[in-house]
């Protein structure tokens, strides 16, 4: 069982809050994924679940148990690195085998006999060989167990890593930023290799990163920390259509949400602008959500500013009328052909057209007006 509960977490670094009351569970076997902009908190409360850091306030729990004061090799978690945190001067098989031989000298420390009799007494050499062995054959690095971390690639130094937290066997597995040194398509390929990994453990995930793509893709669950506030958590599908906070709806999705004053669509609209709520300030739309049209009035409209081609899709930039703003609208191919600088009118999905407040608080639903 390796429940994580998170319960009213703070950290200061001086006079500065780093995480302002973070209150989280995540299930066992779950893969969670704490995303935001970096210096947000989220790296800290992955320090603090392992035991790297202290909390100023608040408890946290691994299966169950309170392990607020435990040192890290007591929370039967493994942690793995941005920067790997490998030994160069070790081969791969001695850096993966490193947590077995530090427990294993540990265990000798304590009965100084039996530690002199291990070495040619005891199977626990060729234990610790299969273990690492296994391990290596699961992440595709045996080939490479005679060479050391300067003779790898980026790919398979993240790879070593990994195995040498895997032979812990630990209950939790932590993640800080574990990709974030590799080529873009190596990361979509080492994606799709934890993944794997996390449904063939069955064990807990918990993983921080920057990158709303990587957080959306990977997890079961995504936690939005913005500011040391947790703001949201859900499914990335949920987090997607239904974001509860600006902040939210701005971090998740890409191309970025459109996000409008009201005026823009509303104060010339009646129909529109008495179905928002009074509260209104901001209106907001995926890029999926509107349709092109022809300049039309009593619709919004702007000039086409810029045109992303990426085969499958279009992204067609336009600068609205008074040029205070500009949104991102996703065509097909197939569609007419635009150019830079033609005027275009846009019709908006009411039914997905979403109203923040001031604050940046969701404040309504719309429903099916016609926008």
């Amino acid at each position: 069982m390796a429940e994580i509960e998170l319960r009213a977490i703070e950290k200061r670094y001086g006079e500065v809050p780093v995480l302002k009351g973070v209150s989280l569970k995540i299930q066992d076997g779950e893969f969670l994924t704490l995303v935001g902009p970096s210096g947000c908190g989220k790296s800290t409360l992955l320090r603090i679940i392992a035991g790297l850091e202290d909390q100023d306030a608040g408890e946290v729990s691994v299966g169950g148990r309170t392990v607020d004061g435990a040192r890290p090799k007591d929370r039967d978690v493994a942690m793995v690195f941005q920067s790997y945190a490998l030994y160069p001067h070790l081969t791969v098989f001695d850096n993966i085998a490193l947590p077995l031989r530090t427990r294993r000298l540990s265990f000798a420390q304590r009965l100084p006999l039996i530690g002199r009799l291990l070495p040619g007494r005891t199977g626990i050499e060729k234990t610790i060989r299969v273990e690492v062995e296994q391990a290596a054959a699961m992440l595709d690095v045996a080939h490479l167990l005679h060479r050391k971390p300067g003779q790898l690639s980026g790919g398979q130094r993240q790879r070593v890593a990994l195995g040498r937290a895997m032979v812990r066997h630990p209950t939790v597995f932590l993640m800080d930023e574990p990709l974030s040194n590799l080529d873009a398509k190596l990361r979509v390929q080492m994606r799709a290799e934890i993944t794997a990994l996390h449904r063939r453990l069955g064990v807990t995930f918990v993983y921080v990163t920057h990158d709303q793509s990587e957080a959306m893709t990977m997890a079961d669950r995504v936690a939005v920390v913005i500011g040391g506030e947790l703001l949201q958590v859900g499914p990335p599908d949920e987090l997607y259509r239904d974001p509860q906070d600006l902040r939210v709806a701005e971090m998740i999705g890409s191309p970025k949400i459109n996000v409008v004053a009201r005026g823009h669509w509303a104060d010339d609209r009646p129909i529109l602008s008495a179905a928002l709520a009074p509260q209104t300030k901001h209106l907001a739309f995926r890029p999926e959500a509107a349709v092109l049209t022809t300049p039309t009035a009593g619709l919004p409209g702007g000039t086409v500013t810029d045109l992303e081609n990426l085969g499958s899709d279009i992204f067609v930039h336009v600068a609205l009328r008074d040029g205070s703003e500009t949104v991102v609208i996703r065509t097909a191919p197939d569609e007419p052909r635009l150019s830079l600088g033609c005027a275009v009118g846009l019709k908006v999905d009411a039914a997905r057209l979403m109203q923040f407040d001031e604050a940046g608080r969701r404040c309504g639903d719309i429903g099916r007006v016609a926008a």
